[in-house]
């Protein structure tokens, strides 16, 4: 149960035009479609017009985010992404010498392509030809290895990529038909629809620097491959962390559910927090969108060390609106990829629970709990949703207040069908999905006794 899917910032007619010649599959562009080409101006990565503009409206107005990252630029902070951070400093303030060190690191110690790509961007006019040629030979020495089939690996060179656009050799065309003909459009889009792939929080924050990217550049919108997917995305991230603030040396951060117990990842809940401010600006006005942003625009989760803050000064938007998250619904269940995200509030001290991807867990009284089945014999009650296994006798009882509850059965088969009678109704066949679970919903004031039994198998 989430928010209903929500579809907006539509293109322009002609620029949608060029978008769906860029759409074409692999094999139709090879059959002489127009290549992939850039040929605007530097800046090209991440700062198209609107977010420019926003973030040296920060810097002018010395707002609470632009201060703390200028005090600890100014007070000689060691940054752990330098060529990123001072890069970003230098774009919002116009600071030659702050993007001259940004120029330094990358042509001297810098070996992480990401950043490399974006000093090589954004500092362009800073460098001389012979600095622009040695970089220009780094960003392809490193482009020369292949990458990953991952999120990370597919935006990191794709950065690299638009960032050489006309400098030298064309790289750009083939980077770009590996990552959306083949691995996106081949790999990605099937597995996501048919349920067979679900990309994590912890990949939320390439998805959408590489989202961001593709749309800048080519008008070319990722999402629209799997849409029911990416428009409930914003809300399965949100649901994602457990409800219980982790008191950072900064600020508080929440913590996206971890697969080890063990001390929480500060630098992945940053980027966690990053993957949210991306998703908002890439689609401010879709519902969705509007409840992340009231999730996050919180004082206390305003990132302030010196990881994090290039990355909130970078992506948060503070002017934009936001609605209150308390009227979103605390249970996020998608079938098709099986995933099941439930809160019995949206209290700090709310009882949480998690299926996804093969892990199932529960957030309770401050602690993480990994589960399995026999976990769920007794029902877990969460406000109107209850989460049960199926008792060996198929038999158990159902009951709704004066709202309509939800009942989760786990420990079913997904490619069985099962004979579901209630007293009192016609018996009917009910599927389970991806993930064992079938979902039954109680009317108000009802009260009855259930009986479930496999009737075959499913095609």
């Amino acid at each position: 149960m989430c928010v209903g899917v929500t579809q907006s910032d539509r293109m322009p007619s002609r620029r949608r035009l060029l978008a769906t010649v860029l759409s074409f599959p692999a094999w139709a562009r090879a059959q002489g479609s127009p290549r992939y080409r850039v040929d605007t101006d530097h800046p090209r990565l991440l700062l198209p017009q609107r977010r420019a503009r926003l973030i040296r409206r920060e810097q002018e107005r010395d707002t609470m985010r632009w201060a703390q990252f200028k005090t600890l630029v100014e007070g000689g902070a060691t940054f752990p992404e330098p060529g990123f951070a001072l890069a970003t400093y230098y774009m919002a303030s116009g600071s030659q010498p702050r993007g001259r060190q940004a120029v330094e690191w990358a042509l001297g110690p810098g070996n992480d392509l990401r950043q490399l790509a974006i000093v090589f961007d954004w500092c362009q006019i800073l460098m001389s030809k012979e600095e622009s040629a040695k970089l220009e030979a780094k960003l392809r020495a490193a482009l020369a290895s292949p990458g990953a089939d991952t999120p990370a690996a597919h935006r990191t060179r794709l950065f690299a990529a638009i960032a050489l656009a006309g400098h030298g050799a064309d790289v750009l065309s083939n980077i770009v038909e590996d990552l959306y003909g083949r691995w996106w459009e081949r790999s990605v889009t099937p597995r996501l629809k048919s349920g067979g792939l679900v990309f994590e929080p912890r990949d939320h924050f390439a998805l959408y620097e590489m989202f961001h990217a593709m749309r800048d550049n080519f008008d070319l919108d990722l999402r629209e491959n799997a849409p029911h997917y990416f428009s409930t995305l914003p809300v399965f991230h949100l649901l994602a962390h457990y409800p219980a603030p982790y008191p950072g040396p900064e600020n508080e951060y929440r913590i996206p559910v971890m697969q080890a117990h063990g001390e929480p990842d500060l630098r992945g809940a940053a980027l966690n927090r990053a993957a949210a401010l991306a998703m908002v600006a890439f689609d401010t006005n879709a519902q969705e969108s509007q409840f992340l942003q009231g999730w996050l625009i919180q004082d206390r989760f305003l990132m302030r060390g010196a990881f994090s803050i290039p990355y909130e000064f970078l992506w948060a938007n503070p002017y934009q609106p936001g609605l209150s998250y308390h009227y979103l619904p605390n249970v996020f269940h998608d079938p098709v990829n099986g995933r099941l995200l439930v809160r019995s509030s949206w209290e700090d001290d709310a009882t949480w629970f998690y299926q996804s991807g093969g892990m199932r867990q529960m957030f309770r009284d401050g602690q993480v709990i990994n589960l399995d089945r026999a976990a769920l014999n007794t029902p877990l009650v969460m406000g109107n949703t209850t989460l049960l296994t199926l008792p060996a006798t198929g038999r158990f009882a159902i009951e709704a207040g004066e709202e309509k509850a939800h009942y989760y059965l786990f420990g079913l088969k997904p490619e069985v069908s099962y004979d579901v009678e209630i007293d009192d109704e016609e018996m009917f066949a009910a599927g389970p999905d991806r993930g064992g679970v079938i979902e039954l919903a109680v009317p108000p004031r009802r009260r009855a006794g259930v009986r479930m039994r496999p009737s075959g198998t499913l095609h």
